[in-house]
């Protein structure tokens, strides 16, 4: 497979503080790579490393073989690598229908121009309810964003991240917060789009990367601590020894 991100050498200090030393990362293309770690691991800077919400104090990134190191999120997201947040970040006052429009119209380079008229607008319709029927939300289509339960919101977010149509989907921790039926919903969701896309994502739930990951990244103090598929992973007297101590640290 080819390698669609990679990381070499990727660091960040923060005032003398080190919160990620040196690390390499491959994701092969057509895979779901899931990056792990205890708490302080330094998981959610190196994630904001590679979506270029940060900036790093050494290494480089490229995508596709391009170097990204210097780019800015939204010129990463017209190259086709999309990120998710761990917030859900919808527009509660909208309807489903009108937050995935409003992705469609930023994929095709128009303005979020509300005031336009209903049929300059409706014209992204069939699409966008191409893409609610993909999530599972087709019964909550006219129904205001902001009455959806969380995991919904989540759903009609990833919506709204492949209606600006990614070749890769960065998910910063998919099912904080989620329930339990909302974590299978949102599991599945994550599998079947995953088919024909890359996807990177941030997880604390280790079931649900036991079941979804192609392969894993095991971040302690800033570093690569392991690698590999969930069996071996999982089985490392290093990973083990740093969940435990970080449970009882």
């Amino acid at each position: 497979m080819s390698i669609v991100l990679k990381a070499e050498g990727l660091t960040k200090e923060f005032k003398g503080f080190v919160a990620v030393n040196k690390v390499d990362l491959e994701v092969e293309e057509g895979t779901i790579h899931a990056l792990i770690g205890p708490n302080g691991a330094g998981k959610t800077t190196f994630f904001n490393l590679l979506t270029k919400f940060l900036q790093p104090t050494a290494g480089r990134i490229t995508y596709q073989g391009r170097d990204i190191t210097k780019m800015s999120p939204a010129d990463i997201a017209q190259l086709g690598m999309v990120r998710s947040f761990q917030i859900s970040a919808v527009f509660a006052d909208l309807t489903v229908l009108e937050n995935v429009r409003i992705a469609l119209q930023r994929k095709r380079g128009e303005s979020f121009d509300f005031w336009r008229s209903e049929t300059m607008l409706t014209r992204f319709d069939g699409d966008a309810r191409g893409f609610i029927e993909d999530v599972g939300l087709g019964e909550f289509t006219n129904h205001r964003a902001g009455e959806l339960s969380y995991g919904r919101k989540r759903a009609l977010e990833i919506a709204t991240t492949l209606a600006l149509d990614p070749g890769m989907l960065l998910l910063d921790e998919p099912m904080a917060g989620m329930a339990q039926q909302d974590v299978e919903r949102i599991s599945a969701l994550i599998r079947r789009i995953a088919k024909n896309r890359t996807v990177l994502m941030v997880e604390h739930n280790l079931s649900v990367v036991a079941d979804l990951s192609d392969k894993i990244t095991v971040l302690a103090r800033g570093e690569v601590l392991a690698e590999g598929d969930y069996a071996s992973v999982s089985k490392s007297p290093a990973v083990i020894e740093a969940y435990i101590g970080a449970e009882h640290g």
